[in-house]
């Protein structure tokens, strides 16, 4: 499958809350970082466990705002909507995946400095 395509449905699967469907995705031993090298979640029930809790996020939603693809590596910017402890906002993020056998096998997550509704606070 084309990395992107892939990465596009996992996106896809993450903006329905569909967490069945979002972890077809995913190697049994991924590995999912904060960047540059600090490990959240290694392994298929530590990255659901992770992402159960998020898809509770009644305004939860990754909107893509460009992305690249070099060989297996696809590089996501999004702007990410949540529910932030001060309130509703956007958070910029980027996501680099690295894939292979048709399976996202690491992941590191880039997160800017949330910014708050002004409504929210």
């Amino acid at each position: 499958m084309d990395p992107a395509l892939l990465v596009q449905g996992q996106l896809d699967a993450y903006n329905a809350k569909d967490i069945e469907q979002f972890m077809t995705y995913w190697a049994e031993d991924a590995e999912y970082y904060a960047h540059p090298n600090q490990l959240l979640a290694k392994g298929v029930d530590a990255i659901r466990t992770r992402h159960v809790t998020r898809f509770q996020e009644p305004n939860l939603f990754g909107k893509l705002v460009y992305r690249d693809v070099i060989g297996t590596i696809v590089v996501d910017h999004e702007l990410v909507t949540r529910t932030f402890p001060d309130g509703t906002g956007t958070v910029k993020v980027v996501c680099i995946y690295e894939v292979r056998d048709d399976k996202i096998t690491k992941a590191w997550f880039l997160m800017g400095q949330p910014m708050i509704d002004q409504d929210t606070r």
